[in-house]
């Protein structure tokens, strides 16, 4: 544990992937202030100091995590051509499901205020559905004019298909149910048709 008054590198991360252990060990109902700070080996006030409350604290998370994956969505632009087009795009879902996906999506609607706050932001252009969902769909186009899928995908539409369902699943798998990353393989399969 970290001594009072010595600063803590990496806070944020720190609390953040504290809390993604606590979640994916023993579900949404366990977090707690305390339990991610008992999770991260520091002061119990810590997360208190860098964020405003719980609920901030939550929020803050999914958005950072929602952030990460929209990264990794928009690095698929570089990748057209190149692998597999499911295996580019297994590399999207496993952003979106791994690190608590699921629970934490849940955790954050079952909180209205952090709701609220990750609502907001999203209106206010943080990265999130929206974002993954445009750079999955500039990538399918690559691949589409790479003669990669067939002429015939709309990529817009397979698009809002993928990550609409991504999205369903996280809202709707808590950590004791089936992985739900075999469904959207078999979607991803459904709509490009046969991968290279």
């Amino acid at each position: 544990m970290s001594p009072r008054g010595v600063a803590t590198p990496d806070v944020r991360e720190r609390l953040f992937a504290a809390a993604e252990r606590v979640v994916d060990r023993e579900g949404p109902g366990a977090l707690t202030s305390r339990s991610v700070t008992t999770e991260a080996g520091c002061a119990k006030g810590l997360l208190h100091t860098h964020f405003a409350g719980f609920d901030p604290f939550v929020a803050e998370l999914c958005l950072d995590r929602f952030a990460r994956t929209a990264a990794t969505a928009r690095h698929l632009a570089g990748q057209a051509g190149h692998g597999t087009v499911t295996g580019n795009l297994d590399i999207v879902v496993r952003a979106l499901f791994d690190s608590g996906g699921p629970a934490l999506s849940g955790l954050a609607m079952a909180r209205p205020a952090a709701a609220l706050q990750v609502r907001e932001a999203l209106e206010g252009g943080a990265p999130g559905f929206t974002a993954i969902q445009e750079a999955v769909a500039d990538y399918l186009e690559a691949e589409r004019r790479l003669g990669r899928i067939p002429a015939t995908v709309d990529p817009p539409t397979a698009a809002l298909a993928l990550i609409g369902t991504s999205h369903h699943l996280l809202m709707t798998t808590w950590p004791d149910s089936p992985d739900p990353r075999p469904a959207v393989r078999r979607l991803m399969t459904a709509l490009i048709g046969k991968d290279d």
